[in-house]
C-alpha cells in the first residue's frame, strides 16, 4: 500500500529563492575597498574582508509514519496544517477502503488514530495510571502477558493495552483474548475486533504468538471481574491452566501484570442473579450507585490505577511435549498466579490512597 505524501508549504522553489537573494547580498563597501574586477596597485595591500554567513539551509522535516496524525512541530506555524492534512488523508484512506486489516479483523490504524486516543484521557487524566515494569515485556517476539481481572466492567483491560502501547519503547500492541460475551454484543463485537481483540481460545492464542504478537489474558475470567467488592485483590481460579499450554507450545515467556485501582471503580456490594439470567449476562452488578441513580451511575469511580508488569517466567526450555504435563501446568500457573497475588500486596502497601 502506497504511504501517503505531505507536501510542505515552504517548498524548494521558495528555499532556493531565498538563497539566491541571500548570495547577491553582500557587505556595504567602504572607503579604500577595491572595486569588484578592479585589481589592487602594485604595493597596495588588498584588505582582507570577513566573510558573511550564509543562512544555514532549512533541513526538510522527517516524513510522518503512516498510520498517525502528526502533530504540531515545536516553533512551526504550520502544525494544525500537518495535523489537518494527516486527518483528511487518513479519512481519504477509510472512505476509498485502502486500508489493511488482518484476518482476525484487527485494524492497526483505526487503533492507533482513533481508538487510543478516546481511551486515552481517561488512562492519563481520570484513572492517571502508572507503569512498572515496562521493561520486563520483550522489545520483539511473542509473548503472553497474564493479568488480574476485576472491576464489573473489563476496563482493566482496555487500559493496560493503552500501557503497552504508550509506554513501551517499541510502541508493542497488546492483542487482548476476550470472553464469547463480547462478541455477541453488537457494537462491542466489531469495536473489540478493529482493536486487535480476539476469542479466548487456545488456537487464536497460538496463532498470535507464533506470529510474534503480545497476548493479553485475563484467565480469572467472570469470576474475578464480578467477585464482590468484599473479595477485592483476592485472585480467584485461574482455570485448568490453558494458557500456559499454550505457552509452552510456542515457547513464549509468561510476563505477570499486577492491576491496581481497577477494584474501586464499580464497588460490586450485590448481585441480581434473576435479572442477570434473563438478560443472559453472568452477572448483574448492584453498587452504591448503580442502578439507583439510572445511567449517571454507571459513571466509574476516579480511582488511581497502578500496573505493573513483573520478570517474564520462560517456557521456551521445556519439552514439545511439557504441553501435555498436567502437573507442569499446575506448578507453572500456580507461580504466575502467587507472583501476581505477591505483586498485589505490594503495591496495595505502597498505594498512599484509593484516589490518590
Amino acid at each position: 500500500m502506497a504511504d501517503a505524501k505531505v507536501i510542505p508549504f515552504d517548498d524548494d522553489r521558495s528555499r532556493g529563492s531565498a538563497q539566491r537573494a541571500s548570495r547577491r547580498r553582500s557587505a556595504p563597501r567602504r572607503k579604500g575597498d577595491p572595486v569588484a574586477g578592479v585589481k589592487a596597485l602594485p604595493g597596495q595591500q588588498e584588505e582582507q574582508r570577513p566573510e558573511v554567513p550564509q543562512a544555514a539551509e532549512e533541513q526538510p522535516a522527517p516524513a510522518e509514519p503512516r498510520g498517525r496524525v502528526p502533530g504540531p512541530r515545536a516553533g512551526g506555524g504550520g502544525g494544525w496544517d500537518r495535523r489537518i492534512a494527516g486527518g483528511l488523508a487518513f479519512l481519504r484512506r477509510r472512505l476509498t477502503g485502502d486500508y489493511e486489516v488482518d484476518d482476525f479483523g484487527y485494524d492497526e490504524e483505526l487503533t492507533d488514530q482513533v481508538l487510543m486516543s478516546m481511551l486515552r484521557p481517561f488512562y492519563e487524566k481520570y484513572f492517571r495510571v502508572e507503569v512498572k515494569g515496562i521493561e520486563n515485556i520483550p522489545a520483539d517476539g511473542g509473548a503472553l502477558i497474564v493479568a488480574n481481572h476485576s472491576g464489573t466492567l473489563p476496563l482493566d483491560g482496555l487500559m493496560m493495552q493503552v500501557a503497552v502501547h504508550d509506554n513501551h519503547p517499541e510502541g508493542r500492541h497488546l492483542r487482548l483474548l476476550a470472553a464469547d460475551l463480547v462478541f455477541m454484543l453488537p457494537v462491542v463485537n466489531e469495536l473489540a475486533r478493529k482493536a486487535g481483540h480476539t476469542l479466548a481460545c487456545a488456537e487464536d492464542a497460538e496463532r498470535l504468538l507464533e506470529r510474534g504478537e503480545l497476548v493479553g489474558v485475563m484467565p480469572e475470567g467472570f469470576k474475578g471481574i464480578g467477585k464482590p467488592f468484599s473479595e477485592r485483590y483476592k485472585l480467584q481460579r485461574f482455570g485448568r491452566g490453558g494458557f500456559v499450554s499454550t505457552a509452552l507450545r510456542t515457547g513464549s515467556p509468561i510476563v505477570p501484570c499486577s492491576i491496581v485501582g481497577a477494584e474501586e471503580i464499580y464497588p460490586m456490594i450485590g448481585n441480581a442473579k434473576t435479572l442477570a439470567r434473563v438478560l443472559g449476562f453472568p452477572y448483574f452488578p448492584i453498587t452504591p450507585t448503580f442502578p439507583w441513580l439510572g445511567p449517571l451511575g454507571a459513571v466509574p469511580l476516579p480511582t488511581k490505577w497502578t500496573i505493573q508488569f513483573g520478570e517474564p517466567i520462560p517456557t521456551d526450555g521445556y519439552p514439545p511435549e511439557a504441553a501435555e504435563d498436567p502437573m507442569l501446568m499446575f506448578n507453572l500457573t500456580d507461580q504466575v498466579r502467587e507472583q501476581i497475588q505477591h505483586s498485589l500486596y505490594k503495591l496495595l502497601v505502597q498505594r498512599r490512597s484509593v484516589f490518590f
